[in-house]
């Protein structure tokens, strides 16, 4: 329950009274459904900022209205509404049928995390976007503004998506050393969208994903919610340990491997040639099929990383993804995937069934970033901008983190992967953070065992937040 209101304490009316009315609306107005359970009288005097005392009165005059009731164990829930004590039938329990749906509820940290990411009093220091600071909105304005007479009429897009965007990203991929026809691209609303019609559309349920351990796709249900499991391989250095695949396929019947293997969400490692030779070989005679996901590849701060395994793929067994949403701007949605002509249609027919396609104003936009030469030029400002950020996370890591924490040394991406050396608990540390207005990525939402771990991202809290912010957050560990 969000509970974003708090009573008038200039009010003549009693600030009991004015929780019960409250509480009484979100009941008959059907927010607060039938079952909903009702956060405890502490979190509810915290909410309200007012005393204990004021909550349980206030509880105990909707308990003698018949809309809650508290039973032993299991906390207080709505068992009804005003609309329902006027009526012989009760209302629908929306509850169970929130609870029935296939797709599973985020985890509870990362429903936190998204729902405080929209408070400004935050400092958002695991936040894996670019800051507001970083967004091009002049540039976007210049596209928009200087373009306005080719507009086009922003019907729908054919299923693939926009052919002209589609042949943009033909020319921008072969300079990764990539060679795909317009036809064997698709657009998407973001990389997300394509694993979800991957899990769609390829897949059968059951099936197993393996992936890095730790991985982004731990903190998501987007494969689990169509039936299938997750597999983590161990990592070290140079990537996802490929000699070990072969074993992880047999004993967990893996249908398909998903990579990052350039600036590696959480860890932000960057998997080696060699490696990435391997890691083909291994999932060639393996006839593995593999999601390379590589929505950081642009964003190299030093020198540029190896060519993208989809460079190597001589067999069409790589589906690889790239988008926008971390390079210009998250709220665009424009994201593509590249793979086998016969894929890439039967992925266009699931989307069309899904949203019958992504945004034509945001296609036509993103064509013009790649067409006007743009995107270049902003990659060329953002890289520098990052690079200022990852130094100013470094120096404020190395001056409070030196006796509590080990941490890598990223090329580029937007993460840091932070170990704490104490031992610790991350749920604890995640609140006692967010009590003192910081907001963490913990790494036990990318593996249940990285719980000595956060994800510290330098892309979005500006320079001052990120330093003020590590340095808040040292003193914290240290007093734990």
């Amino acid at each position: 329950m969000m509970l974003n209101w708090k009573p008038d304490k200039h009010s003549s009316i009693p600030l009991h009274k004015q929780i019960v009315d409250y509480m009484k609306e979100k009941i008959m107005m059907g927010e607060w459904t039938v079952g909903s359970k009702i956060p405890t009288q502490r979190k509810l005097a915290a909410a309200f900022n007012v005393n204990r005392s004021t909550v349980v009165t206030a509880l105990e005059e909707l308990k003698a209205e018949g809309l809650i009731e508290g039973r032993s164990g299991g906390g207080t829930k709505v068992i009804n509404n005003t609309w329902s004590l006027m009526t012989l039938a009760p209302p629908p329990n929306w509850n169970a049928y929130v609870e029935a749906g296939i797709h599973p509820p985020n985890l509870p940290t990362i429903q936190e995390i998204n729902r405080a990411e929209f408070d400004p009093a935050f400092i958002r220091l695991g936040t894996g976007e670019l800051s507001p600071e970083l967004i091009p909105v002049a540039f976007m304005g210049q596209i928009i503004g200087q373009s306005y007479n080719r507009l086009p009429q922003l019907g729908y897009e054919e299923p693939k998506g926009s052919i002209r965007l589609r042949e943009q990203l033909s020319s921008y991929l072969r300079a990764k050393g990539i060679y795909a026809s317009p036809s064997s691209i698709l657009i998407v609303s973001g990389a997300l969208q394509a694993l979800q019609l991957i899990s769609l559309g390829i897949l059968h349920k059951g099936s197993t994903i393996l992936l890095e351990k730790p991985s982004y796709l731990n903190s998501l249900h987007v494969f689990q919610s169509a039936g299938m499991n997750l597999e983590g391989v161990p990592m070290d250095e140079d990537g996802i340990k490929a000699s070990l695949i072969p074993h992880y396929k047999k004993s967990h019947a893996g249908a398909l491997l998903y990579t990052i293997p350039s600036f590696h969400n959480p860890t932000g490692a960057v998997m080696s040639l060699e490696r990435r030779m391997q890691l083909l070989e291994v999932c060639r005679n393996e006839q593995l099929p593999i999601i390379e996901d590589d929505v950081y590849g642009d964003l190299w701060l030093d020198e540029k990383g190896p060519e993208p395994l989809k460079a190597f793929d001589q067999s069409g067994s790589v589906l690889y993804l790239g988008s926008l949403s971390k390079t210009v701007s998250p709220g665009l949605r424009i994201g593509w995937v590249v793979g086998p002509e016969a894929v890439i249609s039967r992925l266009a027919d699931i989307k069309m069934q899904t949203d019958y396609g992504s945004s034509s104003l945001s296609q036509w936009v993103a064509a013009e970033w790649f067409s006007t030469g743009l995107y270049e030029e902003h990659l060329t400002q953002v890289r520098e901008q990052l690079k200022e950020r990852r130094q100013i996370a470094l120096q404020t890591l190395n001056r409070h983190f030196s006796e509590i924490a080990e941490w890598n040394e990223p090329k580029g991406g937007f993460y840091i992967w932070l170990r704490i050396l104490p031992k610790i608990n991350t749920r604890e540390l995640f609140k006692k953070a967010m009590e003192h207005g910081i907001l963490l990525n913990p790494g036990n939402v990318y593996d249940v065992h990285a719980s000595q771990f956060l994800r510290i991202s330098y892309s979005y809290a500006s320079a001052s937040d990120l330093e003020k912010g590590l340095q808040l957050l040292s003193t914290i560990i240290k007093k734990r």
